[in-house]
């Protein structure tokens, strides 16, 4: 199985290219949409690796009303950060830790263990179902370090000055608010130079779709054979050679005997 890293930054068009996968066929594992899914404590070696997912854990539930997220938050930050109704006020909280990096670091630790573990049951479900290319769509992919576990990495990359004009036309913010929320990741130059395909999307929507159709044929050429092993294909292959063997060595072992 072939697990695509997509990544890239803030207002970088990396949900763009990820709608054109999903357009021509390729499964998106998306760590914003499964990461709403109830949260479960981690269990697994593979999910461990998915704790720290940055400041996007402000769109996840783990802040949802009554959660131990929620209380664990609102002990730290204090009760000014609610909003009438005893929900968190998301866009406050934002405002606090972006400013401030300690802080956010700080609101990792805290909600770590809250964080879901869906994207590992949406990767088993896809490997279950027979998808040998599944594309892994992680704003902070290399901050959680899950990159260890893709290739090749594709990184969305745009000029740092578009960038800030794209967040503000798009989210009505101010420039410092813009500056501090991009400066809340990695570079993307940083992210590019981790890179195995970069996609430059400084350029028009049709200029993109033209970069994106060379990325889609290198992710979609055939597997290596560690990555067809790795298949539920390869797997099934391994284990009916094993168990043949296993056969075959009894049988001739009642036979000699």
């Amino acid at each position: 199985m072939r697990i695509v890293g997509l990544t890239g930054g803030i207002s970088s068009g990396k949900s763009t290219v990820s709608n054109l996968f999903k357009s021509h066929g390729i499964p998106i594992v998306d760590a914003d949409i499964v990461a709403r899914v109830p949260l479960l404590p981690f269990h697994f070696p593979f999910c461990v690796c998915l704790c720290l997912f940055g400041i996007l854990i402000l769109n996840w539930d783990a802040l949802k009303k009554g959660s131990g997220g929620w209380k664990k938050v609102v002990a730290a930050f204090g009760e000014e950060i609610l909003l009438d109704n005893g929900e968190v006020n998301r866009p406050k909280l934002g405002q606090i830790v972006f400013s401030d990096p300690d802080k956010r670091q700080f609101l990792n630790r805290l909600l770590a263990p809250y964080i879901s573990s869906g994207i590992f049951w949406e990767i088993l479900k896809l490997w279950l179902k027979g998808y040998k290319v599944i594309v892994l769509d992680v704003p902070l992919l290399f901050e959680a370090k899950m990159n260890k576990f893709t290739k090749p990495i594709v990184v969305v990359w745009v000029d740092p000055e578009q960038q800030i004009q794209r967040l503000m036309a798009r989210d009505k913010s101010s420039e410092e608010d813009a500056r501090n929320r991009i400066n809340a990741q990695m570079p993307l130059d940083v992210k590019r130079s981790k890179a195995d395909i970069v996609i430059d999307n400084t350029g028009s929507l049709d200029d993109l779709n033209q970069h994106f159709q060379k990325v889609l044929l290198e992710v979609s050429k055939p597997l290596t054979w560690t990555e067809f092993l790795l298949s539920r294909q390869g797997a099934l292959i391994i284990l009916t050679s094993v168990t043949s063997g296993v056969v075959l060595c009894i049988k001739a072992f009642n036979n000699s005997s």
